[in-house]
């Protein structure tokens, strides 16, 4: 090549190749390229301190709501050349404490954490010493950790005064897991819009241990049990895969949806619009949560003041075929 060590070494680390003449950068990474070369960014991220590494925790992967707030956070960080790391707990306090260390261990600059239940607070508050810890989808109450999160509240509400106004007066919740930050308050926005308009909630004290298809059928058959004849006319459900759960429960038992019972999901998850009938939800702002949380991250990583303010982001409603008046 003919060009000294040191020039090499300067056109080969990104944050020293501005000092390099043009012509001679260009020559350099020409011949990098034709032999194959590839930077030790372990190497280099040992003699600056970081390593580029992003940890995202997320409770399922399986989840289809999740891939947008991957793809946010990735779009946002792969902007200063970070790179993602992702772990899955499924929603398990003793794999969140693994997933933790595993990340740490690999002294990631920062995690996002769109995974936490109210038992993982502590473990949280511990690794934040070590690493960045933004919290994302999932907040914690009274926690000091910055936070990236959807109104969830005004998500409740949204989904009551929906059915509010198609004319419903019973109505029935099926609750995603009560130590989970999102659906405490999903619940708590529900049952006050419903009370303000003095209309009842069946109450069903049951609630689903995890967000999921399965935990939806479990409860919409309790709902069935302990209705008997005197059926809701409409049914709030946490999040979509738990309807799409209570759904099938409801068609297997001859419930047609809308005209016997109408039901709100939650997320207006990938592809809930093609389901029978297309499922009315609130819009859960995943790409955007995932933008301001990779934002966020690559703020408090440079140490600008005042970053860990975090963000709430407002909440929608998607109407589809899944809602209507109620006919009986």
């Amino acid at each position: 090549m003919g060009k000294d060590a040191s020039t090499v070494s300067r056109a080969l680390d990104p944050t020293k190749a501005h000092l390099v003449n043009q012509a001679t950068l260009a020559l350099i990474l020409e011949t990098a390229g034709r032999m194959g070369y590839r930077g030790d960014r372990v190497a280099g991220a040992l003699r600056r301190g970081t390593t580029g590494t992003v940890g995202v925790v997320v409770a399922d992967l399986a989840n289809p709501f999740i891939a947008p707030v991957v793809h946010g956070i990735t779009s946002a960080i792969s902007s200063e050349n970070l790179v993602a790391m992702v772990v899955e707990t499924n929603d398990d306090h003793v794999q969140m404490e693994s997933c933790l260390d595993h990340l740490l261990s690999r002294r990631v600059d920062a995690m996002i954490v769109a995974g936490a239940r109210f038992g993982d607070q502590a473990a949280l508050e511990a690794a934040s010493r070590h690493a960045a810890v933004i919290l994302a989808v999932r907040g914690l109450p009274d926690c000091q950790l910055p936070q990236v999160l959807h109104d969830d509240h005004g998500g409740g509400r949204l989904a009551a005064r929906h059915l509010l106004h198609l004319g419903h007066t019973r109505l029935a919740e099926l609750r995603g897991p009560d130590d989970v930050g999102n659906f405490v308050a999903r619940h708590q926005g529900f049952s006050s819009a419903c009370a303000e308009a003095g209309v009842s909630v069946v109450d069903l004290p049951e609630i689903g241990e995890r967000p999921t298809r399965e935990e939806g059928e479990r409860l919409a058959g309790l709902l069935l049990d302990r209705s008997n004849s005197d059926l809701p006319t409409a049914v709030f459900v946490h999040n979509d895969l738990m309807a799409l759960g209570a759904l099938s429960v409801f068609k297997a038992h001859g419930i047609k949806c809308p005209e016997d019972l109408s039901i709100v999901g939650y997320n207006d998850s990938p592809t809930i619009d093609q389901v029978d009938p297309p499922l009315t939800s609130v819009a859960y702002p995943g790409i955007a949560i995932g933008k301001a949380a990779g934002a966020l991250a690559i703020a408090i990583i440079a140490g600008v003041e005042g970053a860990a303010s975090g963000n709430l982001l407002p909440s929608s409603l998607v109407e589809r075929a899944s809602t209507s008046t109620p006919r009986r």
